[in-house]
């Protein structure tokens, strides 16, 4: 039978309404159409969002905590690649809410041993050294002096809170570890690096799994968890954002490490163990990476922002800084891509969010957390959580300087 016209041109829309989706490209502008920057439009729409800086993540109340001082730490390097005076101002007035004159950290105590209260000092090396002023060197001093006393595993990692002994957490390598480099570096303490780089060896022995290519969320040496495996004392699991904190503590401890520390390879080595891990789980049609890493495509699991966020700033930092191959560029520019197409919105009022946020995860507390499947993908999530912003705004940043990513449309 003669096919007519019409028929061959049905086959041909129908062939075309079928086509799969094409890959998020490697090649994709980190640009907006207008030229600018990412990571100035992020920052100005949170600090439009939340206008004094205590108020991120949420907060009814000041409270000087690990979210805060992760977008200061932002603000402070669109301050310093800008030179914008107001990312300053709206960081120093936060710093300044919180540190009494006589450096006193308002709602910090010592005596909870909770290593995630440490990160929010990294921002206050920058104000101490702009502004001379005594309050914000006592107060990294109050942070440096925690860590002195702070409780440790029978090897000398740190516990990640005294409400959770004898347990290593990938988070709280990011929340100690790159601010007790800087604060070696800064105020001359060189044995400091080496408990540094203890910290994130003891991680990868005690939370490596083998057989995935990965790092699971937590270690329990005493194996008294629920959480934990009786043999391993590892949690269940490969949490996105675990991997995420860790990630980022490697190439963030590299910018303080001395290059003759004689563990300096050995983190160098890490950190390309990472990125092998990382692209080897990217999801190859989004660009971007699961809330539970190895198990893409399950039922309930999802594209999870602050995780891809957090790659992708590693994997262009470590890539730029020499630490792994070039290549691995194309991977965090695909990242980027996948990015912007799955979690930046546009708003009316022209400010830009991230969508897509896991909220909170953890490991046992109460309610119980046990590290299951199920549990990391029914934990709530959210819109412009500090966790998400401050990442992809340093991300935008290391992507934003390179010669061929600037938008020609």
């Amino acid at each position: 039978m003669k096919i007519t016209t019409y028929a061959i041109l049905l086959l041909v829309l129908l062939t075309v309404a079928c086509k799969p989706a094409e890959p998020v490209a490697a090649t994709a502008a980190v640009r907006p159409a207008n030229g600018k920057s990412y990571a100035v439009w992020m920052a100005n729409s949170e600090m439009k969002r939340s206008p004094e800086g205590w108020m991120i993540d949420f907060k009814e109340k000041p409270k000087w905590d690990y979210t805060q001082g992760l977008f200061a730490s932002a603000l402070e390097r669109v301050w310093k690649r800008t030179g914008d005076e107001k990312y300053y101002t709206y960081v120093k007035a936060f710093a300044d809410t919180m540190i009494t004159d006589d450096g006193t950290i308002k709602t910090y105590k010592k005596a909870d041993y909770n290593i995630d209260r440490v990160n929010s000092g990294k921002f206050l090396f920058a104000l101490y050294k702009e502004t001379g002023a005594p309050k914000y060197k006592l107060a990294i001093e109050q942070l440096r002096d925690q860590m002195r006393t702070q409780p440790r595993t029978s090897e000398g990692g740190f516990w990640h809170k005294k409400v959770y002994p004898h347990q290593m957490w990938l988070d709280g390598l990011y929340m100690a570890s790159p601010f007790l480099a800087q604060y070696a570096t800064v105020f001359h303490e060189p044995a400091l690096y080496d408990d540094v780089a203890k910290q994130l060896i003891l991680a990868d022995k005690h939370t490596w799994d083998e057989e995935k290519g990965l790092w699971r969320h937590g270690w329990d040496e005493s194996r008294e968890q629920k959480w934990a495996d009786p043999e391993t004392g590892q949690s269940p699991n490969v949490w996105g954002r675990a991997m995420g904190w860790y990630a980022m503590a490697l190439v963030d401890v590299l910018d303080y490490l001395p290059e003759n520390h004689p563990k300096r390879d050995e983190i160098i080595a890490l950190t390309r163990k990472m990125a092998k891990a990382i692209t080897r789980y990217q999801d190859e049609d989004s660009g971007v990476w699961w809330q539970v890493v190895d198990q893409g495509g399950r039922e309930g699991n999802y594209l999870e922002s602050s995780a891809s966020t957090m790659f992708v700033y590693f994997l262009a930092k470590a890539a730029k800084k020499g630490y792994i191959d070039k290549s691995y560029l194309q991977a965090a520019k695909k990242g980027y891509a996948g990015i912007l197409k799955n979690f930046i919105r546009e708003e009316p009022d022209g400010s830009i969010s991230i969508t897509n946020v896991c909220a909170v995860a953890g490991l046992g507390g109460n309610p119980y957390r046990d590290g299951s499947y199920a549990y990391y993908i029914n934990e709530p999530r959210r819109e412009n959580d500090p966790k998400a912003v401050a990442p992809f705004i340093m991300a935008s940043l290391q992507l934003e300087d390179l010669p061929d990513t600037t938008a020609t449309n």
